[in-house]
């Protein structure tokens, strides 16, 4: 096979970060476009350098290979959310949040139970466009600063995000590196534990204050909806504590999944006996459809299905089959290989992945594609250093997907501003939780504490 230069080599990946740049900040296309822009014009390039069409076709499988049961764990995670919404497990987890509402500590109270919400439902965007919206206006009512609500909103949002095993992007980044879902979730907590903490011991600081002219009438009003229109009690929440179980014995995603989806759908027939089968399937590939009603509600439980998981399943789809083009023709470690050796220490490779995807997020704007390219990077030189695969996909949460918040011209930062009418650099110094999460999963590597090594690194160092 062809050895490319790495002057050319980083040629080329600068020519496709600017395209994919380009395309997303400046013309606000969605990815998928300009990733197959790109990885036509790889094509291209790849047949003028002598590259042969089966090592072209051979790097797309390789990348998608490492993808398939990710992509299937994705579908399952659009099934399993519909069929949690019909079984009345995420109301009854939103009813519990919605009691933790204190008036007088209103801002780490949103905090907490945006952050709770969040590991419910598994997007934070949903979690910013709903209840955000109604916390957001109670804070307007009380005369507290609208960036200080926003960003306990959105720190709350992404903090439950991150730790969902709904989420795409939990998902996403476990499935970049390899990694099992669950494995990646516990081991997330060394960096965003201390991170929420932080973050809610800031906005206990920032957000004291009186607020006796609170008006919660608006929560109380979407608590009785909830309540009239779904089965909400303590046997709804038998699904969540069945995922907490099999964690705990280390069973792997897939079949951790259908266990809560076939315990989930004996719920919905135990409260609803009439259930068709037919309609019980729509729900399962459609998505649940809310009819309460009030449009908020409906708004924010009117959602997930397999087709739900299509658009995110495409962008996996293209983006892996250009890292695996990379990969394969050797760009990537054309790049790499003066930079891994700069990289000396745990530390240094920890700060490298960070700063990476910060970076791929300044220039591309797009959460997804700041995980899985320096995911791409980074795979073999972590497994070179005897690190674990979930160390690499805690990095990339840490300095990618959280990131994505704070920078204006991002997908994610856009929302978040138009869905409060505050700028990003306003409520930025207030987005606590994603302005921590990097700096302690910089710590982690510096000092080793929470930094889990592979099995095979951690056999050769035992006497």
């Amino acid at each position: 096979m062809q050895k490319v230069r790495t002057r050319e080599a980083s040629l080329v990946l600068i020519v496709m970060l600017a395209i994919l740049g380009t395309g997303v900040i400046k013309w606000g296309l969605s990815p998928q476009t300009p990733v197959l822009l790109v990885l036509g014009l790889l094509t291209i390039w790849a047949k003028i350098r002598g590259f042969s069409w089966q090592a072209i076709n051979d790097g797309i499988k390789s990348g998608i290979e490492t993808g398939i049961i990710p992509i299937f764990i994705f579908i399952l995670v659009g099934a399993l959310i519909s069929v949690w919404i019909a079984a009345g497990i995420i109301p009854t987890l939103m009813l519990v949040g919605f009691k933790m509402i204190s008036v007088n500590w209103f801002i780490p109270s949103v905090f907490v139970v945006c952050a709770l919400v969040g590991t419910a439902v598994g997007s934070a965007f949903t979690v910013m466009s709903t209840v955000g919206i109604a916390f957001f206006g109670m804070g307007m009512t009380m005369g507290i600063n609208p960036a200080l609500v926003a960003g306990a909103i959105i720190s709350g949002a992404v903090f439950g995000d991150k730790c969902s095993p709904l989420s795409e992007s939990t998902n996403l980044s476990a499935a970049v590196v390899d990694a099992d879902l669950f494995d990646h979730i516990r081991n997330l907590m060394w960096s965003t534990l201390p991170a929420f903490v932080g973050a809610l011991i800031l906005f206990a600081i920032f957000g004291a204050g009186d607020a006796q002219n609170a008006d919660i009438s608006k929560i109380q009003h979407t608590e009785s909806v909830l309540q009239a229109h779904f089965a909400t009690g303590w046997w709804v929440l038998i699904p969540i504590i069945l995922m907490f179980v099999c964690a705990w014995r280390r069973v792997p995603a897939v079949p951790t999944l259908f266990i809560n989806i076939g315990v989930s759908v004996g719920l919905i027939w135990l409260e609803h006996p009439a259930t068709s089968v037919q309609h019980l399937a729509k729900i399962i590939e459609t998505g649940y459809v809310a009819h309460t009603g009030n449009l908020e509600v409906d708004q924010l439980l009117s959602r997930g299905g397999i087709a739900s998981m299509m658009t995110t399943v495409s962008l996996i789809v293209v983006t892996l089959s250009l890292g695996g083009v990379l990969v394969h023709l050797g760009l990537i470690n054309q790049v790499m290989e003066p930079i891994a050796r700069v990289l000396n220490s745990d530390g240094k490779l920890i700060l490298a992945v960070v700063l990476s995807a910060m970076g791929a997020n300044l220039l591309i704007g797009e959460q997804f594609l700041s995980v899985i390219l320096p995911g791409k990077a980074f795979k073999a030189t972590f497994k070179k250093a005897g690190l674990a695969n979930v160390a690499l996909s805690r990095a990339l949460e840490d300095g990618g997907t959280v990131i994505n918040y704070l920078v204006p011209w991002g997908v994610a930062a856009t929302f978040a501003a138009n869905t409060f009418h505050v700028a990003t650099l306003d409520y930025l110094p207030f987005a606590f939780f994603s302005l921590l999460s990097p700096v302690f999963s910089i710590l982690s590597g510096f000092t080793g504490i929470g930094l889990k090594r592979s099995k095979a690194s951690s056999n050769q160092t035992q006497p």
